[in-house]
Formats: structure tokens, sequence, C-alpha cells
């Protein structure tokens, strides 16, 4: 069962401008800067209250950040929803008719288990489920 947000996910071209342009906006102090090898991105995330929102980056050509950038350029990425069981959800979901981009979950930032839900299927949102490791 989807529990809570989150985060939001905004894709830049360029991490550390990116950042001094919501530092200016929000006036946060604290930052996390993490590499997630397996989605060839690095992000910088910060909290405005409760929201957590993360600045994505690709590493490389390959990321399926890089192909987003082109195709639609910088903004909104993805909205990312908690659950306590990333893979049973996705089971339910697949059941409900929502199409899936992961099958199974992957491994995220923050130290969480990833998938993604196709936006053909949920309104053109692309969604993320989460799950804490």
């Amino acid at each position: 069962m989807i529990k809570s947000l989150n985060h939001i996910g905004i894709a830049v071209k360029n991490l550390d401008e990116s950042i001094e342009i919501f530092r200016k906006i929000f006036s946060f102090e604290n930052i996390h800067r993490e590499t997630v090898e397996e989605q060839k991105v690095e992000i910088a995330s910060f909290k405005v209250g409760d929201l957590l929102i993360e600045l994505t980056t690709p590493k490389d050509n390959s990321s399926p950040i890089t192909k987003f950038l082109e195709k639609r350029g910088e903004g909104i990425h993805h909205i990312s929803f908690e659950t306590d069981d990333v893979n049973k959800e996705l089971e339910r979901l697949s059941n409900e008719g929502i199409q899936l981009i992961n099958q199974t979950a992957t491994n995220g930032a923050h130290d969480l288990k990833i998938a993604f839900l196709h936006p053909k299927t949920t309104n053109g949102v692309l969604i993320e489920i989460c799950q804490k490791k």
C-alpha cells in the first residue's frame, strides 16, 4: 500500500548550478550528494519542510536522465511515493493494469529500493514507488 509522498525528482543539466538556483529559492543549508551507479546519475537533495527535493543529473549518455533531458529539457522528472513493500506494490499495480517500467525494484539514492510506473498509464506522470531498505 502506498503510504506517503517521499520526494520530487527534478532533472537538471548542471548539478552545481542547479543547487545554487534552488538554494536562492529555498535557503537550505544542508545538502546530501550521492552517486547512484545503477541508475547512472548523481543527485543532490535537500528538504523543504518535510518534503525532499532531489536534483538529478546524468553521469553519462546512457543514463535515462540523459534521454529525458534531450526530449523534454530540465524540469520535474518524477514524483516518488513510499510503500512498505515495493515489489508487492508493483504486483498489485500490474494486476490493476498499470504498465510498469521496472518489474522488480532496483537500487536508488538514500538507500531506497525503487521502481517506476510507465507514464503512458499514469496520465503522463512518471511515478516512482520506493521502499526503505
